[in-house]
Parts: structure tokens; C-alpha cells; sequence
């Protein structure tokens, strides 16, 4: 079951699954990078502490063997000494526990970010479960960790044989060495031994690293359906958002008429199309469109012009061109500046916000069909055509 179960999880895991997969500490991370971090830490410390190291415990060393007669035996002395002694040993280590704590952190941090979560430590009463645990000490994951385990002590055992047994043939002599030979003797084989071992664990660490990833990776994958269910959760359902969307249609489409019922004119096709126009001659550059529909909306604005006694002038070319260039809220563009002045002046002047001439007949200002959208698309293609040819 849990083979048909994986088998079915084809589809990559989306940001959100990685995302709560790391928030709960399940990121994809290998011990080998933090055992190889602490290899390039001791060979570091080799570098630049060994000599200081070397150099304090020889001290140290050389005070003891050399004068050894000198100290007293009694107990008092001895506490004393065992004190400067286990001083000395934490100046020397202090170093290398600072160290080796930053690479630590460090190799982690590098993994997977600084990514702190408390999860891990939360107490679950499965881990209590002896079926649990010999689940765990015994599945596919131990086995492979034995495996690794094996595989590196092999190589370890390798490098030892091969790198390090051919520079240790002087270890039967090294007691007639000085102390400063000694210890440069064994210093130079550790550092030896460090430095190969730690060119070894960047080779295992690489590999390890990329089969953390990819488990990772393939434990995390999906089903084609959780892929769908998650998205419908973070998109929303469609019927909820198409009825989101009706509703702020239906807002805006208030909004609309609330402003048609304060316009200055509405043009009309006159059946198809209806444009409301507003202007303020003190505080407006240019007359602004606060509402247009076509067909029924187109319908809703006449009637909305209607019951607030809001002049209705037919021009069809003027109301498409409009319509079809100009949103809500926006300012006439230049072109139209004629054509609509022409029907603004004959609105005010209807309405008395303009003084009429003496004897003057108000006749409503006659349709530009070389406003029209569709009669100008034909012009510019034939004028394109004519090019070509």
C-alpha cells in the first residue's frame, strides 16, 4: 500500500509543501557536511593553532619531565598543580571548542539557512513506541546510514594503510627523539592524516549531500489531487471567486451610476452604446467620462439620465469612439475635444448654464462619422494597403 502510495506521488513539490515541510524541521540535511566541516576545522586549526598548541603543551610538558624533582608531593601541591594544570589544558582547547562550534554552525546554516524551529523537540508519544523503534532501527533509512558507516570506516582504513603506515617507520624510535622532535614528528603526521581525510570526506560529503536533496525531494512529492486541492486553497474555489468578481462588478457598476446621475450629458449609439460625460468649466481641463455600458448597461445609463433629468444627445460615431478609447474616470482625449465641446456647448446652452444669443436655435450638433472607430480601423487599413502595393 504505501508502494502504490508513492508510486502515485509523481508530481514536484510546490513552495508552500517545502515551505511548512522546513517550517517543522524536515529540511533535507547531511551529517557528512558537518563531519567534513570538522575535518577542515581541525586541518585549519592545524595551520594556524597547531604551532601555538604545540608550543604551550611542550612548555608544558618539557616542566614536567625535566623537573620533576622539584615539585613537592604532598597533597596540598598536588591540588594546586592539578589546577594549573586543567587551566592550561582549557587556554590550550579554548581555540579549538570556539572553532569547532562556528563550523558547526556554520555547515549547518549553510544547508538549509538559519531556519530555527522547535518541532523537532516537541515531545510525541509515538517515539515511545517499540514497534516504532525497531521500525526505525531497523528500515531502509538505518540500513543505508550502516552502509555509509561501513563505507567510510573501509576508506578510513584505506587511507590509513596507504598514506599513513609508510610515514610511521620511525615510531619505534621516536623514543630517543627530542620532545620538540617528538612533537613535530606527530604533528606532521596528524596534519597529514587530517588533511587527506578531509579531502576524503569532501568527496563523500558532496555525494551525501546530493542524495539528502534528492530523498528529500521524492519524499515531499505529491499527487496530482493534493496538487489540485492545494492550489483551489491558496486560489480560492472558482465558483467563490467568479461570485467575488460578479460582486465588485455590481459595486463598481453602482458606483458607476451614482456618478451618471450627477453627469453633465449622456451620448448615445443610441440603442447599442451610452457615454456619460462630466465637466466643470472652473476646475476641469477637459471633460471626464464617469460612466459607459453597451446594450443593457447602455440602457440602465439612459434610464439613470432619464430620472435625474440629464440631457441624452444621440451621436453614434462620437458614443462608440468614446467608448472604445476612454475609461472611467479619464479625460477626453484631444482628438475628441471638438466634437465634444460642440455637444457640451449645446447642452449647457439648453440647460441655461450658457446664455443663449439673441434669436439663436438650439440644434443639437450633427454625428462626425470620421469619428467612427470602425469606419477610421477601415481607413487605416486601406491606407496600409496602399503602401504595400
Amino acid at each position: 500500500m504505501a508502494d502504490e502510495d508513492r508510486s502515485s506521488k509523481t508530481e514536484q513539490p510546490t513552495g508552500k509543501r517545502l515551505s511548512e515541510a522546513a517550517n517543522k524541521g524536515n529540511v533535507a540535511r547531511s551529517a557528512e557536511i558537518a563531519n567534513f566541516a570538522t575535518l577542515a576545522g581541525a586541518a585549519a586549526s592545524l595551520v594556524f593553532l597547531a604551532p601555538w598548541m604545540m608550543k604551550r603543551v611542550t612548555n608544558l610538558s618539557v616542566s614536567f619531565i625535566g623537573d620533576a624533582h622539584l615539585y613537592p608531593v604532598d597533597s596540598e601541591h598536588i591540588r594546586l598543580l592539578m589546577v594549573h594544570v586543567m587551566a592550561e589544558i582549557g587556554i590550550i582547547m579554548a581555540p579549538l571548542v570556539i572553532l569547532f562550534t562556528a563550523v558547526g554552525l556554520i555547515s549547518n546554516i549553510a544547508q538549509v539557512g538559519w531556519n530555527p524551529s522547535w518541532e523537532k523537540l516537541d515531545f510525541k508519544f509515538d517515539m515511545l513506541s517499540l514497534i516504532a523503534g525497531i521500525k526505525r532501527m531497523f528500515g531502509p533509512r538505518a540500513l543505508l546510514d550502516f552502509v555509509k558507516g561501513m563505507f567510510k570506516i573501509g576508506m578510513v582504513g584505506a587511507l590509513f594503510a596507504f598514506v599513513l603506515i609508510p610515514r610511521m617507520q620511525d615510531v619505534d624510535v621516536m623514543p630517543s627523539f627530542t620532545i620538540d622532535a617528538m612533537m613535530q614528528r606527530i604533528s606532521d603526521i596528524t596534519y597529514v592524516f587530517i588533511l587527506v581525510s578531509a579531502a576524503l570526506m569532501l568527496v563523500i560529503a558532496v555525494a551525501d549531500f546530493a542524495w539528502q536533496k534528492y530523498d528529500h525531494i521524492s519524499n515531499l512529492k505529491m499527487t496530482k489531487q493534493e496538487v489540485k486541492d492545494e492550489h483551489k486553497q491558496s486560489e480560492g474555489d472558482p465558483k467563490v471567486k467568479q461570485r467575488i468578481a460578479q460582486l465588485r462588478m455590481e459595486r463598481a457598476q453602482q458606483r458607476m451610476m451614482a456618478a451618471v446621475a450627477k453627469a453633465d450629458v449622456v451620448i448615445t449609439n443610441p440603442t447599442h452604446f451610452a457615454v456619460a460625460l462630466s465637466y466643470d468649466m472652473d476646475s476641469m481641463a477637459a471633460p471626464k467620462l464617469v460612466g459607459k455600458g453597451m446594450d443593457d448597461l447602455a440602457m440602465r445609463i439612459r434610464e439613470v439620465a432619464d430620472e435625474n433629468n440629464i440631457p441624452i444627445v444621440e451621436n453614434p460615431p462620437l458614443a462608440r469612439a468614446i467608448y472604445a478609447v476612454v475609461e472611467i474616470d479619464q479625460e477626453i482625449p484631444q482628438k475628441y475635444y471638438q466634437a465634444v465641446a460642440e455637444v457640451i456647448s449645446y447642452v449647457f446652452r439648453l440647460t441655461g448654464r450658457l446664455a443663449r444669443r439673441p434669436g439663436e436655435r438650439l440644434i443639437a450638433p450633427k454625428p462626425d462619422w470620421s469619428l467612427d472607430p470602425e469606419r477610421e480601423k477601415a481607413r487605416e487599413q486601406d491606407e496600409d494597403d496602399r503602401t504595400v502595393h
